[in-house]
């Protein structure tokens, strides 16, 4: 009776073992074989997610990927939060405006993998201002406001997520306008929603990126009044930002994520392709806007509206790649956004820059995979810089100085 209990007992004992080794082969098996989830804005920076499925990258680096549709930068936030998506096309700075408390719930963490654009924003205003401020005259902005807000006694304008890049670019031109940010009403409204706004009157300005400020040109609603590259030259502006556990649990796959979306990001940067891109990311899945205004302004050739004509920009439209340079994550960028939290009374006190700057972003994994891919890493990280129009030096080593001296 001994020899036959000892013999179950065994016997069961090695069922129970086996039974634990296939349940972890086919955990294991699940947890690499789910597909990768990633959200986009409508919007002509969402290229590089859009054609590195267009393009098969994605297969040909071995990663399954879901790209979805997202409605607002709000919904693109929660979803990441809680992982229902693994990253997204997103605003550069949002990561930051959540961590802070701006833009969200203060220490929620959404990592930056990669940048995926520089430029193509822009300040789209009503056609009520068509005939009394001109494109990039800077000067006549705030007389012709007061003019409305006399009149009117209200002036509304529109950015897309507190503390998110349409918002800094938008408080940056009123501030270079002279402009207080406090006599006119500011509101969130998600990109592809702008130009129904703006025609219904709902607003007087926005700032938002392309298509949406050529698609207003062409349906004849308002006018371009300066694209956001002439604030800042080669400023940042969208980021892949990935769910905090996925980058940590699923780090393989996160970099087939990376190498196929910085082949993408090459493959946009050479002009010829762009045509192509254009056609495929302004179809009803993806942005659903004109391909010609998606196209022109890709191209840098920007129909101003208001009778002003057509402004060529040459080097300084959208990009995607510039010999790897776009790509590269600063941590500088990060503070320089911080600090506009505080200079425009978003944050009553500085926050711990440098701190949060490398907590959000992943700047060892973003020079791991270039280097794989033979990608130059800049070395411009943590030097001084100033704003094309501000002329205002930022350091990012003492940003307390920059607050002292820049207008608010």
């Amino acid at each position: 009776m001994k020899t036959i209990n000892t013999t179950i007992a065994t016997l069961t004992k090695s069922v129970l073992i086996l039974l634990v080794a296939i349940s972890t082969a086919f955990t294991t098996i699940n947890a690499q074989s789910d597909p990768v989830r990633l959200g986009f804005i409508p919007l002509t920076d969402c290229s590089p997610i859009v054609m590195a499925k267009e393009l098969g990258l994605f297969k040909k680096y071995g990663v399954e990927v879901i790209v979805t549709k997202e409605s607002s930068w709000a919904n693109i936030r929660d979803k990441v939060l809680t992982g229902e998506l693994d990253g997204a096309h997103c605003l550069y700075s949002m990561p930051f405006s959540v961590y802070t408390g701006v833009g969200g719930k203060a220490g929620s963490e959404m990592k930056i993998a990669m940048m995926l654009n520089v430029n193509g924003q822009a300040i789209t205003l009503s056609n009520d201002f068509c005939g009394k401020v001109g494109f990039k005259q800077m000067n006549k902005v705030t007389p012709v406001v007061a003019a409305k807000l006399k009149a009117e006694k209200e002036v509304t304008f529109a950015m897309t997520f507190p503390g998110g890049t349409h918002d800094l670019w938008l408080r940056n031109w009123m501030s270079i306008a002279g402009l207080n940010q406090r006599a006119v009403k500011i509101i969130t409204i998600p990109p592809p929603q702008m130009v129904a706004n703006m025609k219904v009157g709902n607003m007087d300005g926005y700032c938002v990126g392309e298509p949406w400020g050529g698609v207003a040109v062409k349906q004849g609603i308002g006018f371009t009044q300066v694209a956001s590259q002439d604030i800042w030259k080669d400023h940042p502006e969208k980021a892949l930002v990935v769910n905090k556990d996925f980058s940590a649990k699923r780090k393989a796959d996160l970099v087939k994520v990376m190498k196929a979306v910085m082949e993408a990001c090459k493959w946009l940067d050479v002009p010829a392709n762009r045509k192509k891109a254009a056609a495929i990311i302004g179809k009803a899945p993806y942005v659903n806007a004109p391909a010609e205004v998606i196209e022109n302004r890709l191209m840098g050739n920007y129909d101003l509206g208001c009778n002003q004509g057509t402004e060529v920009y040459d080097k300084d439209y959208m990009l995607f790649y510039k010999g790897g340079t776009v790509n590269y994550p600063r941590k500088s960028h990060a503070i320089w956004a911080m600090a506009q939290f505080v200079r425009f009374g978003y944050l009553k006190e500085a926050p711990n820059y440098n701190a949060i700057a490398d907590k959000l972003i992943l700047q060892d994994l973003y020079e791991e995979v270039a280097k794989s891919m033979n990608v130059k890493i800049p070395t411009d990280d943590m030097k001084p810089f100033s704003l094309t129009m501000d002329k205002t030096v930022f350091d990012p080593s003492n940003p307390a100085a920059y607050l002292k001296v820049v207008r608010k």
